[in-house]
């Protein structure tokens, strides 16, 4: 019940001040037709349901079962399995990613269908999960994660120099769409679950973090890969 009560204040919280500034702008300065206030009213409505909805399943059972996995992986002492894990699980969270569907969809309205959606969602989920196995290789192997920042980040603008215009600025929302409701709390829970058991000796508070930071390289490479490929 307590879960319920902080999940409909979070929902709150998130929906209300976006819907008074708009209410507010609608009285004030907008004026839109009635009609279209109220199509925005019941949108927000089944919003606020989703949300609510959304993030009781999250608390209830998404970040529970990553954790678990992420604790019980270790105990099988092959590194191998730990990384295809992350690769398999990245794949699968990032193809359900809401925010990498919506944005596949406007790519493939704008350009008339010449960048398939199904092509884009596709290479997104891949260079996510193919990072999701690299911060699987950083936890295993202790390796400070700026090292791997900054080789990341070296690659995209090593890349950049190579990829047509078009699709710099779609790569770099590709990563940005990475990071969404579906994705974050997946990967987040299973990192810390992996780096609670590896670290129990060694425990530190920042160790099962910055995965997806590091992640959202991934698939800012893999969509200029595919505009080299587009070429």
């Amino acid at each position: 019940m307590e879960n319920v009560k902080s999940t409909l204040k979070e929902v709150a919280s998130a929906i209300l001040p976006v819907t008074l500034v708009v209410i507010l702008l609608q009285v004030l300065i907008i004026r839109l037709p009635i009609e279209a206030l109220l199509q925005f009213l019941i949108g927000v409505a089944f919003v606020g349901t989703g949300f609510f909805l959304f993030l009781l399943g999250v608390n209830a059972g998404l970040l529970p079962i990553g954790e678990l996995i992420g604790k019980k992986l270790p105990l099988t002492r092959k590194p191998w399995l730990i990384i295809a894990t992350g690769l398999v699980l990245g794949l699968a969270v990032t193809i359900a990613e809401p925010d990498v569907r919506v944005l596949a969809n406007q790519i493939e309205e704008v350009s008339g269908g010449d960048i398939s959606r199904n092509i884009l969602i596709l290479s997104v989920s891949i260079g996510l999960a193919i990072f999701v196995g690299l911060s699987m290789v950083r936890t295993l192997f202790s390796i400070p994660i700026h090292y791997m920042l900054i080789g990341g980040y070296t690659a995209v603008f090593l890349f950049s120099f190579f990829v047509p215009d078009a699709f710099i600025p779609i790569s770099f929302d590709a990563g940005g769409v990475t990071t969404g409701p579906m994705a974050v709390p997946f990967i987040l829970a299973l990192g810390i679950g992996v780096a609670s058991v590896l670290r129990s000796d060694k425990p530190s508070s920042g160790e099962g973090f910055g995965l997806i930071g590091l992640a959202s390289i991934g698939p800012i490479l893999a969509v200029m890969l595919l505009g080299v490929l587009y070429r």
